[in-house]
């Protein structure tokens, strides 16, 4: 009786915790949203010269410090709102049936130049062309941009980061490998619990909240897939994505265009990488 008064007040603890963090994050992202517009009316001001800096001031520096770390704390807050709505079944997705292989693509060719500017060569390669299956694109574009930041966040530069697709009978996967730092044995079967972090003097300049990892292993699990790693200390990671190749009751398959502020979404995602 008294281990299941614990645990009851474990649980009650717990919920009242994430209900915390999850009104907290609403109450940062009202003054985050007017800091970014009160921004983009000062750039705009700077781009019209009706905002002059004096001789020696790098204004355009000050003001990419605070896009840069705004952005920071916007992904963040959407991770942790995000994270609640999960735990609370709040979360939902919308499936249709959609080109696989296309949507990966056109989010990892996204970002081809801001990983090239990193001194990272980023490769996609399928084996197959076409593969319909039920899946929110928006959801995807989440989970791959997840892993890119990491592999980017872990990778040197001259280093590679591939992206992968192949299927069998039943599954459709995506891999997502990188000749970066490696995650230690230990920490593998732990690295998608929440406020997991790879504890590694290495990464001490990238740590983030643990939480985009547990985010990922959340959407890929209600698209009824799993996701796994296989890593190795100093010889890099292989993040492997498996979705059923299972469709929706549709008239038709449907096309999707995420370049709708796709920059805005990358810089968000890839925030806190430094260089």
């Amino acid at each position: 009786m008294e281990e299941k008064i614990a645990y009851e007040k474990a649980i009650e603890l717990e919920s009242i915790k994430s209900q915390f963090f999850s009104n907290i994050s609403h109450e940062f992202k009202t003054p985050l949203n007017i800091i970014l517009a009160t921004m983009q009316v000062i750039n705009k001001n700077i781009e019209n010269k009706s905002i002059i800096s004096i001789e020696g001031a790098n204004l355009d520096r000050y003001m990419n410090s605070i896009k840069q770390n705004c952005y920071r704390l916007l992904r963040l807050v959407n991770n942790i709102i995000d994270i609640s709505k999960i735990d609370y079944g709040y979360y939902d997705i919308e499936l249709g049936n959609y080109n696989i292989v296309s949507v990966v693509e056109d989010i990892t060719m996204s970002v081809l130049e801001y990983v090239n500017n990193k001194g990272i060569e980023l490769v996609f390669d399928t084996e197959v062309e076409e593969e319909i299956i039920a899946c929110d694109p928006d959801k995807i574009e989440r989970i791959i941009l997840n892993l890119l930041s990491n592999a980017i966040k872990y990778t040197e530069a001259d280093g590679k980061i591939s992206v992968n697709i192949y299927s069998d009978k039943e599954n459709v996967y995506i891999t997502v490998s990188d000749t970066g730092i490696g995650i230690p044995e230990e920490k593998i079967n732990n690295i998608f619990e929440r406020y997991e972090q790879i504890d590694n003097k290495l990464t001490r300049n990238f740590n983030g909240s643990g939480i985009g990892l547990s985010l990922v292993r959340s959407l890929v699990e209600m698209h009824e897939g799993r996701v796994w790693v296989e890593s190795k200390v100093n010889e890099g990671s292989k993040f492997i994505i498996s979705l059923p190749k299972k469709t929706v009751a549709t008239e038709n398959v449907k096309s999707v265009d995420l370049t709708k502020s796709k920059v805005e979404k990358c810089s968000i995602e890839f925030s806190d990488i430094y260089k």
